[in-house]
């Protein structure tokens, strides 16, 4: 059993996922592994493999791409620039924030040098095909109700290479991935508008989206109605 659990935790460059997975994973001990994943070579430029957090049973999960440079450093996806985006469109969507779980279809993030900086490089196919049995192991997991692909490579990943997200945004298909599907912009995409009113637009148009899964959605508390509910419970 010692043998077996240093095998696992120490996994050879180009070892497929599959062999990695625990007999009876959970979420704990599947991030656990991942942490050592070399199924490709994106784990030799980033800091950290980035798996996915949120609650164990979210009724919605959200999937982006990869982690970016602030998600690279602080081993936790969505928390940069993009992230703090994503924050305020759930909370105008009337989406509790802390119920959702949050993921990548690539948890190595991929990069290109620009002087200092560290730039977004798009995965390529066999990446992204290393990487998806973490995804699908996620969602085997959680098995959320509904499942929202943020941008063309989350939403070309698991719907299929002919998905257009510029036609089908914000549209419910069908998918055994969970009851509730629907594809729509990466919040970095929002970001790169060219202006202000360019990028107030978008936000509106995501946040639209966005409502149209919370209408489908279980209400959740936000954290100051669960703190008012703990008041009460206490008096």
């Amino acid at each position: 059993m010692t043998a077996e659990k240093r095998v696992r935790s120490e996994p050879k460059p180009g070892e497929p996922v599959p062999d990695l997975l625990p007999d009876r994973p959970t979420l704990k001990s599947v991030a656990d592994v991942a942490a050592d994943c070399k199924a490709c070579d994106l784990y030799k430029r980033g800091t950290q493999t980035v798996f996915g957090e949120g609650p164990k049973r979210a009724t919605l999960m959200l999937v982006g791409e990869q982690p970016g440079d602030a998600e690279d450093l602080a081993g936790h996806p969505f928390v940069g620039p993009a992230g703090k985006l994503l924050d305020r469109a759930l909370e105008q969507a009337g989406i509790n924030r802390e119920a959702v779980y949050v993921t990548n279809v690539v948890k190595h993030f991929k990069w290109e040098p620009r002087g200092k900086r560290r730039i977004h490089a798009k995965p390529n196919a066999g990446e992204i095909s290393a990487c998806r049995p973490w995804l699908e192991t996620e969602i085997a997991l959680i098995r959320p109700r509904a499942l929202v692909c943020l941008g063309a490579t989350a939403a070309q990943a698991l719907l299929g290479k002919s998905f257009k997200v510029s036609k089908q945004r914000g549209e419910f298909v069908p998918s055994s991935l969970a009851p509730l599907v629907m594809a729509t912009v990466h919040p970095s995409s929002i970001l790169r508008a060219p202006d202000d009113e360019s990028r107030r637009a978008e936000m509106d148009r995501f946040v639209a989206d966005l409502k149209k899964i919370a209408k489908e959605l279980p209400r959740e508390p936000g954290r100051s109605e669960r703190r008012q509910t703990s008041k009460i419970a206490r008096e």
